[in-house]
């Protein structure tokens, strides 16, 4: 009988101390980063944000929470009256002064790393999954993101074998205006990269081009990426605003391709390994069409 009892003690004091320490984890949450929050809800989280920034897009649902504005320009008294215990963000998040006045304020600031690369969303997902409570479930999703990467490149390698790998430009704009060119380090690169594509950019970060500069480039493919516009009227303003882009190998053989540019917004998200598989067909389609 007192055996029982004891275990029952301890039972019952396990209980408790587990009660303790998901009673000590944050339960309201702002998130500015479209990757992180994508993250937050597929580990169960969505239910404890109480706000999102504006490249918080997906899933849908994250739209109908109050929003605090876009993620490099933060203001202190529209995070603070959502009355959050955590904000977190990678460190395109900001500005710098806002942080400090939020921590200043009692509220938990957690940065994270948007560097596009395997070892960077580990540490990411396992930092979450702590702050969640839910490490197991976050290292089940590192590894199935693992094996999805695997599989795509042995797609990639496949596709290689029976096509040459095209020249790809990924432009980043709004309403067709003058884009932004995607270059080395960049989550678009990785994304080109992965998908089997080879990047004609050769600087680091996003920059302006001129559209001479980028029709003397040639691309095979292009891929835009438009903050304001989607489908049919994003990729007429794209060539409406720089015309000579009609000119390219990858204009008259209609090698356009759209991407959401939510994608490529804090780092590596969930969403990413699916689109890797549209970009590889839309890369190497007379590989894929040739496969059995």
């Amino acid at each position: 009988m007192r055996l029982n009892i004891r275990v029952v003690a301890l039972c019952v004091a396990l209980l408790v101390c587990q009660g303790a320490t998901a009673a000590d984890l944050p339960q309201r949450w702002v998130s500015a980063g479209g990757a992180l929050s994508e993250w937050i809800s597929a580990l169960g989280g969505e239910s404890k944000l109480v706000g999102v920034d504006t490249t918080s897009q997906h899933p849908e649902s994250l739209r109908t929470l109050p929003s605090v504005g876009y993620q490099r320009q933060l203001s202190a008294e529209g995070v603070l009256s959502l009355r959050p215990q955590i904000l977190v963000g990678t460190e395109e998040m900001g500005p710098p002064p806002v942080l400090a006045q939020i921590r200043s304020a009692g509220v938990q600031v957690e940065l994270f790393s948007a560097t596009p690369d395997l070892p960077t969303l580990q540490g990411n997902l396992h930092h979450l999954g702590q702050l969640l409570g839910a490490e197991a479930e976050a290292q089940q999703m590192f590894d199935s993101y693992q094996k999805q990467l695997a599989q795509q490149n042995v797609r990639v390698t496949e596709a290689q074998r029976k096509q040459e790998a095209p020249g790809v430009l990924l432009l980043v704009g709004s309403s067709g205006g003058k884009p932004l060119v995607a270059g080395k380090g960049t989550s678009a690169d990785w994304l080109l990269q992965q998908a089997g594509g080879r990047n004609l950019a050769t600087h680091s970060g996003y920059k302006p081009f001129s559209v001479e500069a980028l029709a003397g480039l040639d691309p095979q493919v292009l891929v835009f990426a438009d903050r304001a516009l989607s489908g049919e009227q994003a990729r007429a303003a794209l060539f409406k605003e720089n015309p000579i882009l009609s000119s390219t190998r990858a204009a008259k053989d209609g090698r356009v391709i759209e991407l959401d540019p939510t994608l490529l917004v804090g780092g590596l998200g969930p969403r990413l390994p699916q689109s890797l598989v549209k970009l590889t067909a839309g890369f190497y389609p007379a590989a894929l069409a040739m496969a059995p």
